[in-house]
């Protein structure tokens, strides 16, 4: 076939192209399949021992008990869709709720019942997904020697939990900020805590471990953290890159630069490869914005807009996305005197009102979050987890049918498309569709069982990999 274009001169054009997307494709590789947990607890470092986080589970446990004794109470306190219709005898609720085909008959009912009971399940199984001792603004700033006994103690601490297997499946510490005030501190907090943790750990790390450095500004202090890296790998016999970092979004100079200029990405590629997660610091951001403490909160507008520059920022380069956290404890004003005299009816009753207010708050702040495409936060207290999940369980449930539709249709019409050498041109809309289905499953608002409603089945789910699935297909 003839062709009017030079070919010397359509290969330099071709050629560039190739570069140009190669370079694209190493900045943004696609979202990461592998589990991001939903939350992430910090505690102060003076507080934390090796069997912290199991007690915080018992904690979480016995306040869900105490004030969602059941699914209707739970629904009416968070407004679950359709509550209004919960109505009638718990009892008589609870048989219907077991019947097979009430998901399509009452929606509403299904839905309370399964956040419910996969809530119990999940805060008895493993409340506490991520955990970070803090020595920042949950421990402050005290005397040298102090923070210093501090972090031999915790990393000592972690050691026994590792050993003892009592420690969750994601934890790190979060130092104090590398500013000019505080850097020498936070540099020697971490060599002390890094430094006991592997000698009483034959030299190994937990799993998932991470570091967290808050009001990052600037890509030196990135930098400046991976050198560190370097040196205690180089030190310890570490394999390179085992080290890794997240940083915390808490600052306009984290949004945009001294020029004007987005920030995000540069912060992130400082880190040579090691940044697992970008964490948004709710109050700290608010405030270097001149909101005042009554208005400072999740869902401001000025903290949409710094999450939507993190989105667009990082969307596609692997690196996590964390909110913040709700600063209203679910804790009730009312509590049992030293001598054992029980609360009367109406303090039982007030702390009640003031628990699920609270709890109403961080759900609603929560799926704010997820709706943004933000599926992790912190949290603050054990009485959150709970409904962290609940809001999780709520998303994920409600969108499920739509998005296991969707997915069926997609790979049905990627199978048939043609592939140019082994990749498939949309893979990345494939990936994000199935990466709904990953974080639902890791999360426990779906289990297995639940798997074949998606029209995937359980081992494409745990391949992980749209791709994987698009190949076996068309197969």
């Amino acid at each position: 076939m003839d062709l009017s274009l030079d070919q010397d001169s359509l290969k330099k054009v071709l050629d560039s192209l190739t570069e140009s997307n190669k370079h694209i494709s190493l900045v943004y590789p696609g979202d990461s399949p592998e589990r991001q947990p939903v939350e992430t607890l910090y505690g102060g470092a003076q507080l934390f021992k090796s069997d912290s986080t199991e007690k915080i589970g018992s904690l979480a446990v016995s306040n869900f008990k105490e004030y969602a004794p059941d699914f209707v109470t739970l629904a009416k306190a968070l407004e679950l869709p359709e509550y209004e219709t919960l109505l009638g005898d718990i009892n008589e609720l609870t048989e219907k709720a077991k019947q097979g085909n009430i998901r399509e008959s009452h929606s509403g009912l299904w839905l309370a019942y399964e956040v419910f009971n996969k809530i119990q399940k999940k805060v008895q199984r493993e409340a506490v997904e991520d955990f970070r001792i803090d020595f920042e603004d949950g421990f402050g700033n005290r005397p040298d020697d102090e923070e210093d006994a501090t972090a031999k103690f915790a990393a000592e601490q972690l050691a026994i939990g590792m050993k003892n297997r009592t420690i969750p499946p994601f934890i790190g510490i979060r130092i104090k900020t590398f500013s000019e005030e505080l850097k020498a501190r936070a540099i020697r907090t971490l060599d002390i805590f890094l430094t006991n943790l592997l000698k009483n750990s034959d030299n190994k790390l937990p799993d998932n471990f991470i570091v967290t450095l808050p009001k990052v500004n600037s890509p030196e202090q990135v930098t400046a953290l991976v050198m560190l890296f370097e040196m205690f790998e180089k030190k310890f016999n570490l394999p390179d890159n085992t080290l890794k970092l997240e940083i915390m979004i808490e600052t306009t100079q984290s949004i945009l630069n001294r020029k004007g200029e987005s920030n995000i990405l540069a912060l992130t590629q400082a880190s040579k490869g090691r940044c697992r997660g970008a964490h948004f610091g709710t109050y700290d951001y608010t405030a270097s914005c001149d909101i005042t403490a009554k208005y400072q909160s999740m869902d401001h507008p000025v903290c949409d807009f710094a999450k939507h520059i993190m989105k667009v920022s990082l969307a596609n380069t692997g690196v996590w996305l964390s909110d913040g956290a709700t600063n209203v404890m679910p804790v009730g004003p009312n509590r049992k005197s030293k001598d054992g005299i029980d609360l009367t009816d109406e303090q039982k009753a007030e702390n009640i009102k003031v628990v699920h207010a609270a709890w109403k708050l961080a759900y609603d702040h929560t799926m704010h979050s997820l709706k943004h495409g933000f599926y992790q936060g912190w949290d603050l207290h054990p009485a959150q987890l709970p409904i962290r999940y609940a809001a999780c369980y709520t998303f994920f449930l409600q969108g499920l049918s739509q998005a296991s539709i969707r997915l069926t249709n997609f790979i049905e019409k990627a199978a048939q498309a043609t592939l140019v050498g082994d990749v498939f041109d949309d893979a990345a809309t494939g990936q994000g569709l199935l990466n709904y289905f990953l974080r639902a499953l890791n999360c426990g608002a779906i289990d297995e069982s639940q798997i074949t409603d998606t029209g995937l089945t359980l081992e494409e789910v745990r391949g992980k990999s749209f791709l994987k699935i698009l190949e076996k297909r068309r197969a």
